[in-house]
């Protein structure tokens, strides 16, 4: 593809210079003031522009320049403008990148560096291109919500969509915030109930004397306050699906209640002997290692293999290759369109960011991290610093950082350590030999939240 550059300059001299830089597979035009600037913008589509400030009628000043910058933007806002300045002229040259150009290039002429920048700016220009490219056309699946375009993320949603036109009972896994609920979500979108409710219940985060009314329900007089009979979760999905996340933090009492929902689709409201049919599909989730539970005694063997007549196993989004980036830009273009900043693109330092940064928190740390990012970039360039992120961070060289191995470890044995003892601070100090104290310091250290009260995604 051939590439095209637009150099905007009104020293006839020096347009020529800037001309002979570059070699014959580069397409260049020439322009020397805003309107015949214009004219080739929309005439050639350059991808990269560099941009003489001091345009004729204000040669000596800064305000045309500054006009053709915001008409640039607005008219091709993925183009790459360098804005040339004088040498002493870094006011300008600021102003200029808070305004959205690219990269800013000082007076006098220099050849060599010229180059560098401009081939910078392509680089650039023709990354995010293919992102959009492989954003758009390899999402990999029409499920909403959905942006893969990985191998190991691309093998699920094909196994999700041959799953879900049919009844079969279903058990999500995979590490919190990887987006088990959108695929639970997209399970009775495509199957043949999805006019029917979608009923979801997060067994996490119901204290246990309450969940088993929220699931099945009771009559008026089972209990104190129950002064008319209402329906469960499962009732109230009848016809429909029911979505049960976090079914690894289920309590044992109740596990064997829903073993014989699964097994006989009646259920029992609390306080009632009158068994009610319900016709559901099933779909659970759960961050947890299941067959840990089981050794543990903390979950039913039986009730496994009948939650799990098919598993989707989402992983995590450092082992999903190359989906990061594309996730992160395909979040940067809608989140800016909520936010009334369109056109925002990531500079080279983020995308390295993205890239090395191994994502504990997986796509609901990017989800803020970007959100974030979105309010508090200056013009339309979003930096590593933005998403408050170290670009070195996970990257080649830090894996033979002795300091950063060991902190990547001890990090992932925290996070093991948490999820395995269900976020008990005090048993996961002594399984991993610290003082509860260390441990909090430990995880304030390395920013790992210390509950499971926020709901799997």
């Amino acid at each position: 593809m051939t590439r095209r550059l637009l150099i905007v300059e009104d020293d006839p001299g020096l347009q020529s210079q800037m001309r002979w830089c570059f070699s014959e597979d580069l397409e260049v035009s020439l322009a020397s003031d805003r309107e015949s600037a214009l004219t080739c913008l929309r005439r050639d589509e350059p991808e990269v522009v560099t941009l003489d400030l001091g345009l004729p009628p204000d040669a000596g000043g800064a305000t045309e320049g500054f006009r053709l910058l915001e008409d640039i933007l607005q008219l091709a806002p993925m183009t790459k403008v360098i804005v040339v300045t004088g040498r002493e002229d870094k006011e300008n040259a600021v102003k200029a990148i808070g305004m959205g150009a690219s990269d800013f290039y000082q007076k006098p002429l220099d050849a060599d560096i010229l180059t560098f920048v401009v081939n910078r700016a392509f680089r650039l220009a023709e990354l995010e291109r293919d992102n959009r490219e492989l954003a758009r056309d390899h999402n990999g699946t029409s499920i909403k919500g959905i942006v893969a375009a990985s191998p190991q993320m691309l093998s699920v949603c094909r196994t999700l969509e041959k799953v879900a036109p049919t009844d079969v009972t279903t058990l999500i896994t995979g590490e919190t915030g990887t987006g088990k609920e959108l695929l639970a979500r997209a399970l009775h979108d495509r199957s043949h109930r999805a006019d029917k409710p979608f009923a979801a219940i997060n067994c996490a985060a119901i204290p246990e004397n309450l969940l088993e009314s929220e699931l099945f329900g009771f009559e008026k007089g089972s209990f104190t306050g129950a002064t008319q009979s209402k329906k469960g979760k499962i009732e109230s999905a009848n016809g429909g699906t029911l979505f049960l996340d976090e079914i690894g933090d289920m309590p044992m009492a109740l596990q064997a209640k829903l073993l014989r929902f699964l097994q006989e689709r009646v259920i029992d409201r609390v306080g009632s002997v009158k068994p009610i049919s319900v016709d559901v599909r099933v779909v659970c989730a759960t961050h947890r290692n299941v067959q840990e539970l089981i050794s543990e005694g903390t979950f039913r063997e039986d009730l496994y293999y009948r939650i799990s007549e098919i598993t989707l196993d989402v992983p995590a989004l450092r082992d999903r290759e190359g989906d990061a980036l594309v996730i992160a830009q395909s979040l940067l273009q809608s989140l800016g369109k909520q936010m009334d900043r369109p056109n925002l693109a990531f500079t080279e330092d983020a995308i390295k960011a993205i890239k090395s940064y191994p994502w504990p928190g997986n796509v609901r740390e990017m989800i803020n991290k970007v959100k974030r990012a979105t309010i508090m970039a200056d013009g339309k360039r979003v930096t590593a610093a933005d998403l408050q992120l170290n670009c070195d961070e996970g990257g080649p060289e830090s894996q033979l950082n002795l300091r950063q191995v060991r902190e990547n470890a001890e990090r992932a044995a925290i996070l093991q350590a948490l999820q395995s003892c269900n976020f008990n601070m005090a048993q996961a100090s002594r399984l991993l030999g610290v003082t509860r104290p260390t441990l909090y310091n430990l995880t304030d250290k390395y920013r790992i939240r210390t509950s499971s009260e926020a709901p799997s995604a």
